[in-house]
């Protein structure tokens, strides 16, 4: 059975920090009433898996995917990777999240078998005047200040503050003290990781268990990277602006994404690599493999490696961001 473009829902989670923004990105409704911090786009992970929503492939999940067609799906990159190495998402954060760190490869003993370090990239969706982004250390932070800064509440004094606005992006590479939220709603990419540690939680109780969440104090200042780092604000680099306005912003060792913006038809996706779309305004459709696919604002779409490139046609003006997977580690 040839692949096809794969289109994703959103598999949404309690966050004690989170909102009920998310409702006016995605058409999928919101479970009921409580905080939802983050919508899970495109997840290999075993406890959440991103299950298929059209197609005759339908309910299969990426992992199954993975294991019978990996070969169509990732192309060239088949023989390296069992699963799929990136986990996507939206990130709604009404409340600050922990001021937290993810190690590197640096620190193996650090990350559980079967896992990964974590390198992520925020691009900034929607933001409030009051909003925040710590990104980073101050030069100076010493392992000896920062833990001394948790005993007497002055974390923010050492952490780099970020204003942000619609349309930025901050690059999050492992071992970075980081944090955000006061109302900021972001699109995640990040390494198929889920190994957090959390330095300092604001004295938040979640109102599930009626306790704080606990602290991995010592394993995160193990984590972090005290040098100077690259991570935070990017600046985009254009690289065409016909017949769409092409912007690179994160080009890592882990993935590649650029934002395109346009009302012309434009291409998306590569020969031989598998490339996922993200609408994050507007709506269009393209063509793949001799059918036609709508996309809507907020939808996730998956193009096989045996798909190749297509051409999207945008209904109107048009925001999609393109994920790549470089071609060699």
């Amino acid at each position: 059975m040839p692949l096809y473009p794969l289109r994703f829902e959103p598999i949404y989670q309690y966050r004690l920090w989170g909102g009920r923004r998310l409702s006016g990105l995605l058409s999928a409704p919101l479970p009921d009433d409580g905080p939802i911090g983050e919508a899970w786009l495109l997840s290999d992970r075993d406890d959440h898996q991103s299950q298929v929503a059209n197609g005759p492939l339908k309910g299969q999940t990426i992992g199954e995917l993975m294991g019978e067609f990996r070969g169509q799906l990732m192309g060239k990159l088949a023989p390296r990777f069992r699963r799929f190495p990136l986990l996507l998402k939206f990130l709604d954060a009404h409340e600050l999240l922990s001021v937290q760190v993810h190690p590197s490869d640096a620190h193996p003993e650090l990350i559980p078998a079967g896992d990964t370090a974590k390198t992520e990239a925020w691009v900034v969706i929607d933001a409030e005047k009051g909003s925040h982004i710590y990104a980073g250390l101050r030069s100076g932070t010493t392992s000896g200040s920062l833990r001394q800064s948790l005993d007497d509440g002055t974390i923010t004094d050492h952490l780099v503050c970020i204003a942000p606005k619609a349309g930025d992006a901050v690059f999050i590479p492992a071992g970075t003290v980081h944090t955000l939220g006061d109302d900021v709603v972001v699109f995640e990419v990040q390494q198929n990781s889920d190994v957090t540690f959390r330095l300092y939680d604001w004295g938040h109780i979640d109102a599930k268990t009626e306790q704080p969440r606990p602290l991995q104090v010592d394993q995160a200042l193990a984590s972090i990277d005290f040098a100077d780092s690259d991570g935070g604000l990017v600046t985009p680099f254009v690289v065409t602006t016909t017949p769409v306005e092409r912007e690179r912003l994160f080009d890592c060792e882990h993935f590649l994404l650029w934002r395109l913006r346009g009302d012309s038809p434009f291409n998306v996706g590569a020969a031989e690599m598998p490339r996922v779309l993200v609408c994050i305004e507007g709506s269009g459709w393209f063509e793949g493999g001799g059918s036609a696919y709508g996309v809507d604002k907020g939808q996730v779409w998956l193009l096989p490696a045996v798909v190749g490139a297509c051409e999207f046609h945008p209904n109107n003006a048009v925001t999609l961001l393109e994920i790549a997977l470089p071609e060699s580690s």
